[in-house]
């Protein structure tokens, strides 16, 4: 990430997506706090898997081609990589969505609040999610343990 300096973006424009976020994470704080709860409610257990999930969301609207059309007003695609276009909020908004850690926080919050306000459907799209994560985990450590036989392969051959 590039300092404020050498951006065309002002304060205001960072501002403007931290007030959106702050916006929608009050919301949500109030319609939690509205639908109540039984006492047995434990975010906490179901922490595991919303992280998981967050973050194959995250890679999936960050880095995947599959999303490019999401990032595509807001991001050019170069063989160098990706990087914001435009000015102002619109390149703000191009920064957000070539970091998988901030558009990790969005998930999130888009994930709880489906948990919140649909709980039933939330465990699924959750579950699906994790799952995909899981499975990102184990084909790098596939990938890896493969590295590392034919390595060793190739090292006992010489």
């Amino acid at each position: 990430m590039k300092p404020l300096e050498e951006t065309p973006t002002k304060p205001a424009d960072y501002a403007a997506i931290s007030a959106g976020y702050g916006a929608l994470l009050g919301a949500l704080v109030l319609g939690a706090r509205e639908r109540g709860g039984d006492g047995r409610d434990s975010y906490l257990r179901e922490v595991p898997a919303l992280g998981l999930a967050t973050f194959a969301l995250s890679k999936l609207i960050a880095k995947e081609k599959v999303e490019t059309w999401v990032r595509e007003p807001f991001v050019e695609e170069t063989p160098q990589g990706r990087r914001p276009k435009g000015r102002g909020l619109r390149y703000a908004v191009g920064e957000l969505l070539t970091c998988s850690r901030c558009v990790g926080a969005w998930s999130a919050l888009g994930l709880v609040a489906l948990r919140v306000t649909r709980p039933r459907e939330a465990k699924v799209v959750t579950a699906v999610l994790a799952t995909s994560a899981l499975n990102d985990f184990l084909q790098t450590g596939f990938t890896w343990a493969c590295e590392q036989s034919n390595r060793a392969s190739t090292a006992a051959g010489e």
